[in-house]
């Protein structure tokens, strides 16, 4: 789960949020900024021998 503009309309934000975040292993759902990370470790330098694989920013919860 992503935290994006979805929360803010026809529901208590803070309510379903709080809800979320009790189903997933490290606590709290995604922000922004956790899948911006991800991305902008895998264009450095420092990922440049990764290749071919699936990386899932998923917070250890897997989505199927």
């Amino acid at each position: 789960m992503l935290r994006t503009g979805f929360a803010k309309r026809g529901f208590n934000p803070d309510t379903a949020i709080a809800e979320l975040n009790k189903t997933v292993p490290l606590g709290r759902i995604a922000e922004p900024e956790d899948i911006a990370d991800a991305v902008y470790f895998l264009s450095s330098d420092a990922a440049r021998y990764i290749a071919g694989t699936a990386v899932q920013v998923n917070g250890a919860k897997p989505v199927y």
